[in-house]
C-alpha cells in the first residue's frame, strides 16, 4: 500500500512540474521549455542556410539532438504523469508535441523530413502559461467564444462577398479587353477579390474609363466591407466581456484539462479533484 502511495506522490509530482505554471518550479521548467522551443526553431532556420549548414553542419546536428531528446523525455513524461494519457495523446497540444517531437528520428528513413521540425513553433503558444498570463487566457478564450457565436454572420458576410465578386468580376469581363488581363471570368473574378480586399496587387489592371470607374467603385465598398467582420466579432465579444469568468492555469491530474475557474475544487470536464 506505502508503495502504491509512494508511486501516486511521484506521478502528481511530476504532474505538477510538468503541467503547472501556478508553482515555482512549474514555472522554472516551462521557461526552459519555452526557451528550449525558440532554440530548436531557430535551429531549422540555420539548417536551411546553406552556406551555414555547410560549415556548422555537425554543430547544428549535435544541439538538434540534444533539443529533441528533451522533448521526447518531456513527451513521455506528460504521458505517464496523468491517469488518463489518451486524453492528452489525442488532444490539441498532445498532437501538436508528439509531431514535433518525431522528424529527426524519421529524417533518417525520409530524407529532409527534418524541417517538420519548424512545426515546434507551435509550442510557443504555451507562453500563455509560461508567463502566468492569466488575464491574457481570459480573453483568449472570450475571443473564441465571440468567434464561435459570430460564425453564422461571418459565413453569410462571406457569401455575400463572393457573389459581389462574381458580378463584379463578369461585369470588368464585359466591359475590359484581354490585353489588360481579363481573358476569363474567373481571372476577372480573382481581380474583384484582390481589389475587394484592398490587397492590390496590380498584376490585372482596368485600362477604359468605364473599368476604371467600376474598379474605383470596388476599392471604395473594399474599405466598408474590411469592417464589417470586424464590427461582428467586437460585438460579440463585448457581449461575452460583461459575462466574463477569470479561470488559472491549473491543469487536471486525470484528462489534463486546463483554464478552470479560480478556486475550483474539480475538474469541469471529468469531475476528477483538482
Amino acid at each position: 500500500m506505502e508503495k502504491g502511495e509512494n508511486k501516486l506522490g511521484w506521478r502528481s509530482k511530476l504532474h505538477e512540474i510538468i503541467y503547472e505554471a501556478d508553482t515555482p518550479i512549474g514555472k522554472w521548467f516551462d521557461i526552459i521549455l519555452f526557451f528550449l522551443i525558440i532554440i530548436s526553431v531557430i535551429l531549422v532556420m540555420l539548417e536551411s542556410v546553406k552556406k551555414i549548414d555547410l560549415e556548422y553542419h555537425k554543430v547544428l546536428l549535435i544541439l538538434e539532438w540534444v533539443v529533441t531528446v528533451f522533448f521526447t523525455v518531456e513527451y513521455i513524461a506528460r504521458v505517464i504523469s496523468i491517469k488518463k494519457p489518451f486524453k492528452y495523446i489525442f488532444s490539441f497540444y498532445g498532437i501538436i508535441d508528439f509531431i514535433s517531437t518525431i522528424p529527426l528520428y524519421i529524417s533518417y528513413i525520409f530524407a529532409g523530413s527534418q524541417v517538420l521540425l519548424a512545426i515546434r513553433a507551435l509550442r510557443l503558444l504555451r507562453v500563455f502559461r509560461i508567463l502566468k498570463l492569466v488575464q491574457f487566457l481570459g480573453e483568449a478564450s472570450q475571443l473564441k467564444q465571440a468567434l464561435k457565436a459570430s460564425r453564422a454572420k461571418i459565413v453569410v458576410f462571406i457569401y455575400v462577398v463572393l457573389i459581389l465578386s462574381v458580378i463584379m468580376g463578369t461585369i470588368m469581363y464585359w466591359v475590359e479587353s484581354d490585353e489588360a488581363g481579363f481573358t476569363s471570368i474567373p481571372r476577372s473574378i480573382y481581380w474583384a477579390i484582390v481589389t475587394l480586399t484592398t490587397v492590390g496587387y496590380g498584376d490585372i489592371t482596368p485600362v477604359t474609363s468605364l473599368g476604371q470607374l467600376i474598379a474605383t467603385m470596388v476599392m471604395i465598398l473594399g474599405y466598408g466591407i474590411i469592417a464589417v467582420p470586424t464590427g461582428i466579432v467586437t460585438a460579440e465579444f463585448t457581449k461575452h466581456e460583461k459575462n466574463k469568468v477569470h479561470t488559472n492555469t491549473q491543469a487536471c491530474p486525470t484528462c489534463s484539462v486546463e483554464s478552470h475557474r479560480d478556486n475550483a475544487s474539480h475538474c469541469y470536464n471529468c469531475g476528477s479533484a483538482l
